[in-house]
């Protein structure tokens, strides 16, 4: 949808859409929206049943405790929970402006538009900030959750058990074989094969309220400190899993250039233990990063593969390079997963 309802946005008003993941069924759109010379953000959650076809690894839920349950979001800006749950680490949501339930069953949010640098230009030293932050408002949910029955149940769990991939994904793909080298691809089968295991042991890590999606393009940087976007995947999760969310996503797309992983890894890691302080042991936490890094992305690398070889391939929702680049790209980041996977159990 390329502008907003009709109902939404008056003539004269000016709609930007912004990127998101379109695949997700649980989202009908978001724009930024101009208007007198001011701006807000639309956000449109929407239902089961609303998107006309939607991949089946991204369908809207309507269970609250289901990984993408659609209100969830809605119910974190109007609760107070997004704007608050981070507030101990200086973090905070943009504010709500206006929640508005529509006719066809889905919710529009509007939101501040948040003035800052956009997360995709931060620097190293913004990345550590942002993880020492992370660090002291985990700490503060260790072992507890805010009293409301809309988290997300096992996000990551649920989350990698629904990622799709083949039965039989295509390692010797010409694209894999050229960019990969064969032990890297027999390290990511193996992952895939063995991610019951590894969620197995994510499973006994700490807990703490997890944002889930963590990543330079949910991340606005301002003066007053950063400001984390979309709480649909809001809930309890293994201390660390931010963290590492953080450090990879930052460089799968290609938004950031991948040279600079080595030193996110190290700032990021740095500074969210030092937000914990001592809540955590640092061996078990430094464990918890690589094994939660691990788990969320066991289904890629079969994924890409897969991806590679349909005959139907559609672009990805952020990545703009073709495939060889993408594969290439994101090699480094598959190293490091790998890496992580065996050190971790």
């Amino acid at each position: 949808m390329t502008r907003p309802p009709a109902d939404l946005v008056e003539p004269g008003w000016v709609a930007e859409p912004l990127d998101h993941n379109a695949s997700n069924a649980a989202t009908g759109g978001i724009w930024r929206v101009r208007r007198d010379g001011r701006s807000a953000v639309l956000k449109i959650a929407t239902p089961p049943g609303h998107h006309p076809d939607p991949p089946a690894h991204w369908t809207a839920e309507d269970d609250p405790g289901h990984w993408n349950y659609w209100r969830r979001e809605m119910l974190a800006y109007a609760e107070g929970l997004a704007g608050s749950v981070y507030a101990g680490g200086g973090i905070r949501a943009p504010e709500l402006l206006e929640l508005v339930e529509r006719a066809d069953g889905s919710v529009a949010l509007w939101l501040e538009d948040v003035v800052g640098r956009p997360g995709p230009s931060a620097e190293v030293a913004d990345l550590a900030d942002l993880a020492r932050r992370l660090g002291v408002a985990h700490a503060t949910w260790l072992g507890s959750l805010p009293a409301v029955d809309w988290l997300a149940r096992d996000w990551l769990g649920d989350y990698v058990r629904t990622r799709p991939a083949a039965d039989r994904p295509p390692w010797d793909h010409p694209v894999a074989v050229g960019e990969w080298p064969a032990e890297l691809r027999i390290r990511l089968r193996d992952l895939w094969a063995r991610r019951e295991d590894y969620l197995a042991a994510a499973a006994e890590l700490p807990r703490t309220l997890c944002h889930h999606d963590v990543w330079p393009m949910n991340l606005v940087l301002t003066a007053s400190g950063p400001v984390l976007l979309d709480w649909t995947a809001l809930g309890p999760g293994p201390v660390g899993e931010d963290a590492a969310n953080l450090i990879l996503d930052t460089f799968l797309d290609g938004l950031v250039p991948v040279d600079r992983l080595p030193a996110v890894t190290s700032a990021v890691v740095d500074g969210y233990l030092a937000g914990l302080g001592d809540a955590v042991d640092p061996a078990l936490v430094r464990r918890a990063i690589a094994l939660t890094a691990a788990v969320k992305y066991c289904w890629l690398g079969p994924w890409m593969v897969t991806h590679a070889a349909s005959a139907n391939r559609q672009a990805t929702n952020y990545d703009r390079r073709d495939l060889a680049g993408m594969f290439a790209g994101r090699a480094p980041v598959l190293h490091q997963i790998a890496d992580w996977a065996a050190a971790a159990v």
